[in-house]
């Protein structure tokens, strides 16, 4: 929803399949949202510029993890 809301203020346009491809699960996420793509488009190839938000999501996630870990220990 957040692509979409982007796309109505931008001038460059963002595909909303790409933060479905934020989430941490490696290469899954990446590999669900070119599926989809290509299943609008034959053309697509968004497998590569999924990959993208996919790592930023693990590394997100570890660093939630690591900061949620210090909290707990530090009790």
């Amino acid at each position: 929803l957040m692509a979409k809301l982007m796309n109505v203020f931008s001038r460059n346009k963002i595909n909303p399949l790409i933060g479905s491809a934020g989430v941490s699960a490696v290469p899954m996420a990446a590999r669900v949202s070119n599926k989809v793509g290509l299943e609008s488009d034959a053309q697509n190839f968004l497998l590569m510029h999924a990959m993208g938000p996919n790592v930023a999501g693990v590394i997100g996630s570890a660093i939630a993890a690591g900061v949620m870990l210090k909290c707990v220990l530090a009790m």
